[in-house]
């Protein structure tokens, strides 16, 4: 494994572990009302580290850092432990939750009201973005195909991952597309712009379609692809799930297309993450395990 990545992956569980703690920290304080310049009505959440967030967005960065704590992060270590020891799975493992990490910092970076650890969410998202492109160039693309058996569903997989690209666009396309209606006031809450739809629309839902149709051709890039795509969404759906939850427990309104889509689609990837994982070979087809 490269030296970088021996430095980069315990400095992102270091931040990592300190930024998401600071974000569960219990304060003192109360929500209060306002409206934004755009005449957007929204509750400031008023306590702790996400004081000067909404209280829709804290429900979701708090429930974000509990899932980074329990879930991500041990994901995290395991799989680089395992990729030390020459575990092909913990690599593939490792760059989905990396994938997963990135996320998360790249919207706290840009989506969160600025607070003391804003340089934390930037060295995340940096760190996360290096880590992620060695472990990507680490695999031998020409050996991937022959480390996955015939038994690998790559149509069912190929399928999920098309889901999750039109359940994006749809979705996402909506929510643009109302802002557009006379009168219509853009949902933006106290960011400045939709932040999230953007990232999702211009690389999440391509990515995905490209994952899938080289998957289905049994491209190298295809088996890389979707097999970091699958960790990576996995473990964002239940971060989905649980902000959906935590908002419901904040009092915020939510949908219950929101309640039941992202719950089953992290249970449909939490399927299909452990049948790649089943499938795969820790040496390439023909060749015998050291």
């Amino acid at each position: 494994m490269n030296n970088a990545i021996r430095f980069l992956v315990p400095s992102i569980l270091v931040l990592a572990f300190a930024a998401a703690l600071a974000g569960l920290w219990p304060a003192e304080g109360a929500p209060w009302d306002t409206v934004s310049f755009r005449g957007e009505p929204v509750t400031i959440n008023g306590q702790g580290l996400y004081r000067w967030d909404t209280v829709s967005m804290a429900a979701q960065m708090k429930a974000n850092d509990l899932v980074t704590l329990a879930l991500a992060l041990p994901a995290l270590l395991a799989s680089f432990v395992a990729a030390l020891r020459g575990s092909f799975r913990g690599r593939l493992v490792l760059a989905g939750m990396l994938g997963f990490i990135l996320y998360t910092y790249v919207t706290m970076s840009f989506g969160a009201q600025f607070n003391p650890f804003f340089p934390v969410y930037v060295a995340l998202f940096g760190l996360s973005l290096y880590a992620l492109v060695l472990t990507l160039m680490s695999f031998d693309l020409s050996s991937l195909p022959g480390r996955f058996s015939d038994r690998l569903p790559r149509r069912a997989i190929s399928a999920f991952l098309f889901f999750i690209a039109a359940f994006l666009v749809l979705a996402w396309s909506g929510r643009i597309a109302a802002a557009y209606s006379p009168g219509g006031i853009p949902l933006l809450e106290n960011a400045t712009s939709m932040f999230i739809q953007a990232m999702d629309l211009s690389l999440v839902a391509p990515l995905c379609v490209v994952a899938g149709v080289l998957l289905l051709r049994r491209r190298p890039w295809g088996f890389l692809l979707a097999s970091v795509g699958l960790v990576k969404f996995t473990a964002l759906g239940i971060a989905v799930s649980l902000m959906a939850l935590n908002m419901l427990r904040a009092g915020v309104a939510v949908s219950l297309p929101e309640l039941l889509v992202f719950p089953s689609l992290s249970l449909a990837g939490v399927a299909m993450t452990a049948l790649l994982l089943r499938s795969v070979r820790q040496e390439p087809r023909g060749e015998e395990a050291a």
